[in-house]
């Protein structure tokens, strides 16, 4: 094994704060991650972490090592990087993650079509609705709808999602069709939520007449993958507020229906997010290139032919 190898090993034993998830995240066994933190600790004479059999704590020693190692790893991915760029086909591994809907919609399906063209990168992708850490999770492009909550991180617009809420005509002839945002409250009107860990309260962002406003929904049902929602509103068990390129085929289908049409949702960004060390390697940006031109086609031609209420 590599000093290198056991740098990089060290470096996400630190952020994960576990031998076992740093062993998962870099597809070793934990016998290999505890072997390479030993052999580091070997070499440097010193104990990178305290650990008993409930924790694991980086020393002084680990700290001061560890603002060091990101530093190297920093240098030699971007010289990996620079060498890369120049030849015609660059080669390494990709961690990337997106929401389930754009990952299963959008991404999934294009990522063979990226294989054949770039056939020495190999993508490893993660699907959840949750919020992710693109550095503790190893992550190098992140797919999102929303605003960022980290402003460090660098962001490549690709589409902006309209939105819609809708209901099954099972839901509306049985509930009836809310006007607005209010009514939704006032009528209790049983709205289904995206809940991920951290999500503490529920308010939809809709468009008034006197500007934005959000709107505390509440609803009987919650889950954290969006596409189950769907199903529950196809069902008629609820509202839900849906990009519209999740829903369009539905909507055009007559399945679904669009609801509080004279407070509609406002428009959400889609982007990736990627962090300042990935901006020159080649492999992240010929990815997020490819993804951007062909997921805002995807999602413009999604939208197309769908009536929304304005």
């Amino acid at each position: 094994m590599s000093y290198l190898d056991n740098i990089r090993t060290f470096v996400r034993v630190y952020e994960l704060g576990s031998m076992s998830a740093a062993g998962r995240d870099l597809r070793v066994s934990p016998a290999v991650t505890s072997s390479r933190i030993s052999a580091l600790e070997e070499h440097l004479n010193v104990r990178l972490f305290q650990r008993t059999t409930r924790s694991l704590t980086p020393t002084e020693q680990g700290r001061a090592f560890y603002t060091g190692s990101v530093a190297v790893l920093d240098a030699v991915d971007e010289a990996e990087g620079q060498v890369a760029g120049i030849t015609d086909n660059p080669k390494g591994s990709l961690f990337i993650s997106a929401p389930l809907g754009v990952g299963r919609r959008l991404i999934a399906p294009n990522v063979p079509d990226f294989g054949r063209d770039y056939p020495l990168i190999d993508v490893r992708m993660r699907l959840t609705d949750r919020k992710v850490d693109i550095t503790t999770e190893g992550l190098d492009i992140a797919f999102f709808l929303g605003e960022p909550e980290d402003s460090n991180l660098r962001i490549r617009p690709i589409a902006d999602c309209e939105r819609v809420l809708v209901a099954s005509p099972q839901y509306i002839s049985k509930f009836g069709n809310p006007l607005d945002g209010q009514a939704l409250i006032e009528d209790n009107h049983n709205c289904l939520n995206l809940r991920y860990p951290g999500a503490v309260e529920f308010k939809w962002p809709l468009q008034t007449e006197d500007g934005p406003k959000r709107f505390q929904v509440r609803g009987r049902y919650e889950c954290d993958d969006g596409d189950v929602l769907t199903e529950w509103a196809l069902a008629g068990h609820g509202i839900a507020l849906k990009p519209v390129f999740e829903v369009a085929e539905h909507l055009k289908a007559g399945r679904l229906e669009p609801v509080a049409c004279e407070t509609p949702p406002a428009p959400i960004q889609m982007a990736c997010l990627y962090t300042h060390r990935r901006r020159q390697d080649p492999k992240a940006r010929l990815f997020m290139e490819y993804m951007t031109e062909r997921v805002g086609a995807a999602v413009k031609d999604a939208q197309r032919g769908v009536q929304l209420p304005r």
